[in-house]
C-alpha cells in the first residue's frame, strides 16, 4: 500500500492529484456548457420538459445547459446523432417512451437504445388523454365520441408526433381495444401536431397531458378520457379508460435522460444526483403539477428496468397493429 503523507501532499500542491483519474474527472465536470439533444421539434412535450429541466439545473451545475432540437423520424434522428457523440459528459440525450417503440418499428437503425446509451433517470411521467378539437368533432363525451367514430369508420383522424411514437401507438392500441378505424396523421413532433389540432386542421390527438392540459383548461380542446386507472386530481371530471369501457387502454408518456455509452461512470452518477436534486426544487415541482405530470427521479438501474419493460410492451402492440417503417 502506498502511503502519502501530508508533507508530500503539500509539496505537490493539492491532494486531488492523488485521486483516481475518474474521480478527478467527476470533480472537474462540467468544465463547460452541457448540451441536451432532444429528438423532437421545438414546442412539443419532450422539448418543453428538457428546457424546464435545463433552466432549473443550469445554476445547480454551474454551467449553461443548451437544448438542441434534432427532430424527425419519430425521435430517431436525434437519437442517432447523439449516439455518435463523444462520451465525455458534454452531451446527453433527452428522449421519451417513444424511443422504446422505435427499435421495433424502425428496421434499420444505426444505434441501439440499450447498447448506445447509458440510462440516467426518468424526468417526468404524464398520462395520455383523448383531446378533441370541439370545432371539428361534434362530441362532448367519450360515449358520443365512440358512437361517432363507429358510425364514421375511417373518417376521423388523429395527429401524432410521428409514426411509431407513443402518441401514434396509443391511437393504435385504442383502435385495437375498441375495434374502430381512425386515421393517423404523423408530424415531426408533438409541437407541430398540437398546432394543427388547435388550428382545426385535424380532429383529435392521443396526447400526453402535459401539452393538452393548458388547452383543456382554456376550452380550446376538450378532454374525453384519461388512460389511467384512476381519475386525475387536476381533472376530476374526465373519466378513466375503464369508465368508458376500454380498461386495457393504459398509456403514459414518460421522458428520460441518457448519457452516451462510455461516459465515465462518475459523471453519470453525478448527473443523476444533480437531476434528482433539480426535480426536488419547489419551482420544478410546481411546473410538473401544472402539467399534470409526476416527477421522475428513478435510479439508473430502475430506469433501465423501465426501458426494458416498455420495449417488451410496445413490441406486442406494434406487431398487432402491423406498424413498420423500412
Amino acid at each position: 500500500m502506498i502511503r502519502i503523507t501530508r508533507r508530500h501532499a503539500l509539496a505537490l500542491g493539492s491532494t486531488t492529484l492523488f485521486l483516481p483519474s475518474a474521480l478527478r474527472a467527476q470533480a472537474a465536470w462540467p468544465s463547460g456548457p452541457v448540451t441536451f439533444v432532444v429528438g423532437y421539434a421545438a414546442g412539443g412535450s419532450s422539448d418543453i420538459n428538457a428546457r424546464e429541466l435545463a433552466h432549473i439545473m443550469s445554476p445547480i451545475l454551474g454551467q449553461q445547459i443548451i437544448v438542441d432540437n434534432k427532430g424527425g423520424a419519430g425521435g430517431t434522428v436525434g437519437a442517432s446523432l447523439a449516439a455518435k457523440a463523444k462520451p465525455d459528459g458534454s452531451l446527453f440525450f433527452v428522449g421519451a417512451v417513444h424511443d422504446t417503440i422505435a427499435r421495433t418499428v424502425y428496421k434499420h437503425l444505426d444505434y441501439d437504445l440499450e447498447k448506445s446509451f447509458e440510462p440516467i433517470t426518468m424526468i417526468a411521467l404524464v398520462p395520455q388523454i383523448i383531446s378533441v378539437n370541439p370545432e371539428r368533432l361534434p362530441v362532448k363525451t367519450a360515449a358520443e365520441f365512440l358512437d361517432y367514430v363507429r358510425k364514421n369508420p375511417g373518417k376521423v383522424n388523429f395527429a401524432s408526433s410521428g409514426t411509431g411514437t407513443a402518441h401514434h401507438l396509443a391511437g393504435e392500441l385504442f383502435k385495437i381495444e375498441t375495434k374502430t378505424e381512425l386515421v393517423d396523421v404523423p408530424y415531426r413532433g408533438a409541437g407541430p401536431a398540437m398546432q394543427d389540432l388547435l388550428a382545426g386542421n385535424v380532429d383529435m390527438m392521443f396526447d400526453a397531458m402535459g401539452t393538452s392540459a393548458t388547452q383543456i383548461r382554456s376550452g380550446k380542446l376538450r378532454g374525453l378520457a384519461v388512460a389511467t386507472p384512476q381519475r386525475m386530481a387536476e381533472f376530476p371530471d374526465i373519466p378513466t379508460s375503464a369508465e368508458i369501457g376500454v380498461p386495457n387502454w393504459i398509456v403514459s408518456t414518460w421522458y428520460g435522460l441518457w448519457a452516451i455509452k462510455g461516459t465515465p461512470q462518475p459523471i453519470v452518477e453525478r448527473m443523476y444526483l444533480e437531476v434528482a436534486k433539480a426535480l426536488r426544487v419547489e419551482k420544478m415541482q410546481a411546473i410538473w403539477k401544472d402539467k399534470a405530470a409526476e416527477a421522475g427521479g428513478e435510479t439508473p438501474d430502475q430506469f433501465a428496468r423501465r426501458i426494458r419493460s416498455e420495449i417488451e410492451k410496445w413490441q406486442k402492440v406494434v406487431a398487432a397493429a402491423d406498424v413498420r417503417i423500412d
